[in-house]
């Protein structure tokens, strides 16, 4: 069975045949990968995928409204928590853009709407060879950072926005010789 290359490992393989390019629509995942591909900034996306469920429970479970609501305290406890990745600027972002995200819900119904109206509603298949084709940003990647920075979201650079839009199936980025190409 053939992979995409960067499937190295168990939990790396379990998420790439699993999730990783399936089009997701549910407002609390996306808040989610979104959180988490921040936190993932100049680390590798493995580390972040191993503190997962730690991420979980300290973001009560992704629910936007809950983490938007998250004091100082709660924040400054979860910078002295090990099992998530303890930098202040990544830790209150996940409580600012819970806040960007609900007034994103408010101007467009949804997480989702919003999000997927950056590749108009539609996933995009792309037909890469080979792991050096895929790209790091586009310009569908670079026009949803310039829109998430200007209506509140940190860390949502154009190379964090391409990897949101490939983990929750904007993109089709699986490699034409995976077998998971076909599927999503």
């Amino acid at each position: 069975m053939h992979r995409c290359a960067w499937a190295t490992d168990d939990l790396l393989c379990a998420y790439h045949d699993s999730e990783w390019g399936v089009p997701l629509h549910d407002d609390r995942l996306l808040f989610e990968f979104l959180c988490l591909e921040g936190a993932q900034a100049g680390l590798s996306w493995r580390t972040v995928l191993a503190k997962r469920e730690r991420y979980r429970e300290v973001f009560h479970g992704f629910d936007i409204a809950r983490v938007a609501g998250m004091g100082e305290r709660e924040l400054e406890k979860a910078l002295t928590d090990p099992g998530i990745i303890r930098n202040r600027l990544k830790v209150t972002a996940a409580r600012d853009n819970a806040r960007a995200a609900l007034a994103m819900i408010d101007r467009h119904g949804s997480l989702d709407a919003y999000l997927w109206s950056f590749v108009d509603g539609q996933p995009v298949r792309n037909r890469w060879r080979s792991s050096a084709e895929v790209p790091a940003t586009t310009a569908s990647s670079d026009r949803m950072s310039k829109a998430l920075k200007k209506d509140g979201f940190r860390f949502v650079g154009s190379t964090i926005c391409y990897a949101l839009m490939q983990a929750t199936g904007m993109v089709n980025d699986h490699l034409v010789g995976c077998f998971r190409h076909r599927e999503v």
